[in-house]
Parts: structure tokens; sequence; C-alpha cells
């Protein structure tokens, strides 16, 4: 595994004529990369300090449109600069694009020079900082779960995403042969990724025709967000240099298994699991339980930001391995939060509330503010629910985006760990969301009312 860079050796690859590209990037609120592609030779004369940026980029849609409303920039404002601020600790190469590394940038207010407060990389950076202050480190793993198509992203675009085709003809949950077939694409994904310095442990099929799995190891949070951003970049890009498209989106077909991305936490002290106590049954020490209570009594406030669009809540079906209820159980893919490794040091909970489309730093950083609000007011743990998780009508998710935007938007919790301007900020995004669809005639529409209503 090569990757990350230093500094140094990106002037000597530089020298040689073996890097000429630099792409500086930061996340948007959608859990992108944005950003500019630099000849390296300007970027280690000068761009590595800082570049500029339009502060749109972090008050826009997934269309890039420029929706009013939002308190931090607008048409009023006049949309001035973001400093971006390359981080040099994330350089590192893209082996799947010639001659190119990548760095990503923290995004800084032009006058102050302090975080932007709504940038994903601050919120979970600010989180990660209230668990040092009490003596904790976070240790995070993401799953990420896609669907890979026949076509590719130009002829499914220009085709109005209709007849879409997975890659292959059945469910190839764990299935080797059919993955066989696909590793034009996952094997360049785990060695490219591999060799740009992340940690990558393997691929799979998953439970749908066409469906992919790509694990990779835990690691401090802040790395594996960036490593989950990376991935999913790398994924899109190389499936196109094969020409195929690769999907995030949580629900493409109502027939089809969603697509999900599942947040592996613990807390370690000193480089050792925080969350384990070998005297207790499951292996769980206290700490460990009022982590998990806050993760569950504040789940429907921090929803949103593991389900951030209207499709998102289609997944959320009885029977389909995504969960209805915030409850939580043992080694149980029916619920919503699920306990790991229990009687071992690698005790862990997996939180599988979150669809393929979440920004990892907002649902991780949501996430490890609940779980410190547990332990801060040393919350109670509820015994674990048994059997069938679906069974039930008590502790749902919040079933619609409406819904989580109303949770959102009241929590005291989030407002009290990120500030009353951040939370009105994604709470603005939210609405955006659903205003833009709620002007949509849809398909569905059309074919059940034209002829009947």
């Amino acid at each position: 595994m090569s990757g990350p860079l230093s500094f140094e050796t990106l002037k000597t690859q530089v020298a040689a004529g073996e890097v000429d590209t630099v792409l500086a990037c930061l996340v948007d609120m959608q859990g992108r990369l944005m950003g500019k592609r630099f000849h390296a030779g300007h970027f280690i004369a000068s761009a590595w300090e800082e570049t500029h940026c339009c502060n749109y980029l972090l008050a826009t849609d997934l269309e890039m449109t420029t929706p009013e409303g939002f308190a931090s920039t607008s048409w009023e404002k006049g949309y001035g600069d973001y400093v971006m601020k390359p981080d040099l600790s994330t350089l590192r190469p893209m082996p799947w694009l010639e001659g190119t590394v990548l760095v990503l940038c923290d995004v800084l207010d032009h006058h102050t020079q302090e975080d932007v407060p709504h940038s994903p990389r601050a919120m979970l950076k600010t989180q990660l900082k209230r668990l040092e202050a009490l003596g904790f480190d976070a240790m995070m793993a993401t799953e990420l779960e896609f669907f890979l198509f026949e076509q590719s992203f130009d002829e499914l675009r220009k085709s109005g995403y209709r007849d879409l085709v997975p890659i292959s003809g059945y469910n190839e949950d764990y299935n080797i042969f059919q993955t066989t077939k696909e590793e034009h694409v996952m094997r360049p994904v785990r060695n490219h990724l591999w060799n740009a310095g992340l940690p990558i442990e393997n691929s799979k099929g998953e439970a749908e025709a066409g469906q992919e799995e790509l694990n990779i190891k835990y690691a401090p949070a802040l790395d594996t967000a960036d490593y989950h951003t990376i991935a999913k970049h790398a994924i899109k890009e190389i499936a196109w240099q094969q020409g195929h498209a690769a999907s995030f989106l949580p629900k493409w077909d109502h027939s089809r298994v969603g697509s999900s991305s599942h947040v592996h936490q613990s807390l370690w002290k000193d480089g050792k699991p925080a969350f384990h106590d070998p005297n207790d049954s499951l292996g769980m020490s206290q700490l460990m339980k009022h982590y998990m209570a806050g993760l569950l009594k504040y789940a429907p406030d921090y929803t949103y930001f593991l389900a951030p669009y209207i499709n998102s809540y289609k997944r959320f079906q009885k029977g389909t391995f995504a969960p209805t209820r915030t409850i939580w159980s043992v080694d149980n893919r029916t619920a919503g939060f699920r306990l790991c490794g229990e009687g071992s040091k690698a005790v862990r909970v997996e939180c599988r509330v979150g669809g393929s489309d979440l920004n990892p730093y907002l649902a991780m950083a949501a996430q490890l503010a609940a779980g410190i609000k547990g332990i801060e007011d040393a919350l109670d743990l509820a015994p674990p629910t048994v059997g069938d998780a679906y069974a039930g009508d008590t502790g749902l998710i919040p079933q619609t985006l409406r819904d989580a935007y109303v949770t959102l938007k009241g929590s005291d919790m989030l407002r009290a760990a990120f500030g009353d301007d951040v939370i009105d900020h994604y709470a603005r995004a939210a609405e955006v969301e659903i205003e833009d669809f709620d002007r949509v005639v849809t398909d569905y529409e059309v074919a059940r009312g034209f002829e009947r209503a």
C-alpha cells in the first residue's frame, strides 16, 4: 500500500515528471469532491498554501442550483469567496488517473481564516474535539454499497434513466462466479484505492442483481470519512473508464433492494477500546451503554444526516435488510442498531439506518454528537430487542424527508452540538429538496391517473 504522500515526495515526483496534476478538493454538502486541477508545478510553488472558491459550493442542491434562503450566502450578499486550505496530510496518488494526485482541503472564511462551521469536515472535527476533551478517540468504519449497470453514465442520461440494466442478472450476494464477471471494474477499484493509501479489505456481491459492496478497514473517524469520500468518487470514475455506470442512489427501483452505508463505531482511550468490559455479559462497558443510549434516543433528530433526500426513505421497507425502527439488538440485521463483536475487544455498534447517499462527515458527526450527549447525561440503555425487529411499531425511523426535517429543525441536542446557524443551514437544504420534489409530476402519477382519474 502506497500513499499518502509527503510534500517532499510530491516535489521529487513533480521534478521527475511523474506527477503533473494536483486535484485540490473540498467536500460539499452532498459529500462530493469539488475543486480545481492544478498544474503540479504551480501547486508546489504556491497553491499548496491556499486557493479560493465561490462560497455557493456549500449552499447548493444536487443540481448545483443556487436556491434562496441560506443565511451564509446569497445573491444579495454577492456570492463571495471561501479559502480552500490544503490538508497536506491527505495528499495521495490517484493511480487510476495518469500523473495525478489529490489533496483534500478545509474550508475557511475568507476574512477570519476560521473554519466555515457548516462545512462537512469542520462539523466532524468539532465533535472529535469534544470527544478529545473527554479523553476519547473515535474509531469508525463505513460500508459502501452501490449498483453497477451495463450501460454507461452518458447512455443512461441520454435515455432519461430508463431501461436500467444491472450488470448481473440475479442476486449476487457473496457469489464468486458472478463477481468474477465484474472484476474488470472491481479489481481496479480495490487495487487503485489500495495504492492510493486506503486500507481496502475486500469487495463482494451484495443482495441484489448488480449490487456491490466495498469494505475499508476501521480507522480514526476523520480518516474514515476521507476514505469513504475518495472511494465513492473513485468507484464512479473507474466504472466510467470501463464503460459502466455506478450509482449510489439508495433505491433506484421499488422492486429492488436498496443500498445502504452502515457506520461502525467505537470509542478508544489511550490506544485501548473503551467500549469493552470483559466482565459484562455482552462485553459492553458502561461508557458504551451510555453512548448507545444517546444514539437511540436522538436517532430521529439526526436521521436527516443519514438519509438526506426524498429517495433515501424508500429504503426503509420491511424484509429488505434496511431497518424501520430505531432499536438495538445483538448481531441482528433487522435492527436499526446492531451490536457487533459482542464479548470481544472488537465490540462496537453498527448503525444500519444510513443510505448509500449519505455524506460520511455529516453522518458520523451527528452520531458522535448523540453518543457524547448520552455519555454526558449518563443515559440508561434499554435491553436489546430479540427476534424480528420489524415486528413492532415503537421507535420508528422518520418515514419521510418531511418527518426528518421536522426532527432536525427542532433538535435541541444538535443545536447545542453544532450551533443554530449550522442546523438552520441544513434544515434549509432539506426544505430545498422537498420544495423541488413537490413541483415535479412523477411518472407514477401520470401512469396511475392519466386515464383512470
